[in-house]
């Protein structure tokens, strides 16, 4: 019995982390046009807004899902969890369009953890005749959160302004955090003593930026 409540702790952890992180890139997306308001921005610099977050998480997904192999999946969700959950609080109450997008990014570096990670603990954790449907789950989670983002987010700029959409995001991902904490004990799955090629991803995450 406490097998199969950690197995569906970790589902329901995975699942959430899964619709946070697409929901806040595409409801911020609805909210564009206040930002640039607000912050007096023109619509070329807002473009920035979203490259940033998707860019570093591009960048740094591949090492940090290696790094996170070698000294543990949890540990690696866990601090991008906490560094998405910063990026979030900052970027609600970011003053300028350049803070913002640098708040973006570091949000990217926290969300590269959280993708590179997950998917690995729910396999880590589920048995292979019941990770079909776990991973469908996870999938299905991660398009709702692309296809309510924009709804929401428009919703959550029209009655509340744009950074309420970073506050209801930090909401969630408080949540998860707090579930993590007090749930899950333990490491859950990591690789051990392998090497991490630093040179390789260094290549890796400099092609990412190349493509700009």
């Amino acid at each position: 019995m406490e097998v199969i409540i950690r197995r569906q702790v970790v589902l329901f952890i995975a699942a959430l982390s899964s619709f946070l992180t697409p929901f806040i890139g595409s409801a911020i997306t609805l909210a564009l046009p206040s930002i640039g308001e607000e912050l007096a921005a023109d619509a070329v610099s807002l473009g920035w807004v979203n490259t940033a977050y998707l860019l570093t998480a591009a960048m740094f997904l591949v090492p940090f899902g290696r790094i996170a192999d070698i000294y543990g999946q949890k540990k690696i969700f866990t601090c991008g969890m906490v560094i998405f959950a910063l990026s979030l609080f900052l970027s609600a109450n970011a003053t300028s369009l350049p803070l913002l997008v640098s708040f973006q990014a570091l949000q990217g570096i926290g969300g590269a953890m959280i993708y590179g990670t997950n998917v690995a603990i729910l396999t880590s954790v589920f048995p292979l005749g019941e990770r079909e449907k776990v991973l469908g789950i996870n999938a299905a989670a991660t398009y709702l959160g692309i296809s309510l983002g924009p709804f929401l987010g428009g919703v959550l700029t029209e009655r509340f302004g744009w950074r309420s959409i970073f506050l209801t995001s930090l909401f969630l991902c408080l949540m998860i955090i707090a579930i993590v904490f007090g749930k899950l004990k333990g490491e859950l799955a990591g690789a051990g003593r392998e090497r991490f090629d630093l040179v390789g991803s260094v290549i890796y995450s400099l092609s990412c930026g190349g493509d700009l």
